[in-house]
């Protein structure tokens, strides 16, 4: 009965893994047509009886404001184009501060943002860290840092139920995505920590700051010819 269940658990996980690269696969080709939070946002305000209206509008990369771009790697993941999905420097960091108590800080990239905001559900459980770990993986082997970027743009929540950039520059600046300006740009960046809480339209002292902050970091990263290297700066994990 053992071998009989470990026979058909190795089954099941060669399954998932196959599927798992297929869907990756696909989607480094076509839009994904929604993502796990999507659905998670949606359960949850049928669970609290209160209506909820995702907004959200695939543009693809030529149509996103290059600003945006520059503005979200400066404060969500300065190291993007060089690393392999993981910033173990950052994890480390991390670890080393939370284990000081109070506030608890993330060290997640943005591919490991998409990898759960895509795939998977909220949540700090082993079993959801490891799934991130599979999927950021397969999505930093099988997509381009250009098409992880494009689909993080189009997939992060800026709001309660407002998903992606277009989405977002209607609802907070009533422009197109591809109109950001950089101040602009640099307020939807800074909320990111918290969307459903701090507002790029209506920003807090602190918010103001933190985008101040973000301004000044692209201009270090080199504007938005930070842009161009993207796909040409990363080293193999082995060279690192």
């Amino acid at each position: 009965m053992l071998r009989s269940l470990l026979r058909r658990l190795t089954k099941a996980l060669l399954w998932f893994a196959g599927g798992s690269v297929l869907l990756v696969l696909l989607f480094r080709f076509v839009p994904p047509p929604g993502t796990a939070l999507m659905v998670e946002r949606k359960i949850e305000s049928w669970v609290d009886g209160e209506p909820i209206d995702l907004q959200r509008t695939w543009k693809p990369w030529d149509e996103i404001s290059d600003d945006l771009k520059v503005a979200v790697m400066a404060g969500e993941d300065q190291k993007f184009p060089e690393h392999w999905g993981f910033d173990f420097g950052a994890i480390q960091a991390a670890l080393a501060h939370n284990e000081l108590g109070g506030s608890i800080r993330g060290a997640s990239t943005l591919s490991q943002q998409v990898s759960k905001n895509l795939f998977l559900w909220s949540g700090r459980s082993y079993l959801r860290k490891g799934l991130e770990a599979w999927f950021t993986a397969l999505i930093e082997v099988l997509w381009p840092k250009q098409r992880i970027l494009e689909v993080y743009l189009n997939s992060v929540e800026w709001d309660d139920g407002v998903f992606g950039a277009e989405a977002a520059a209607r609802h907070h600046f009533g422009v197109s995505a591809k109109s950001l300006s950089r101040q602009q740009a640099s307020y939807l960046a800074a909320v990111l920590p918290n969307p459903r809480v701090w507002s790029a339209s209506h920003p807090t002292a602190y918010v103001s700051r933190r985008a101040g902050w973000i301004r000044q970091q692209m201009s270090q990263l080199g504007g938005t010819s930070y842009l161009l290297g993207l796909d040409d700066s990363r080293r193999a994990p082995w060279a690192q």
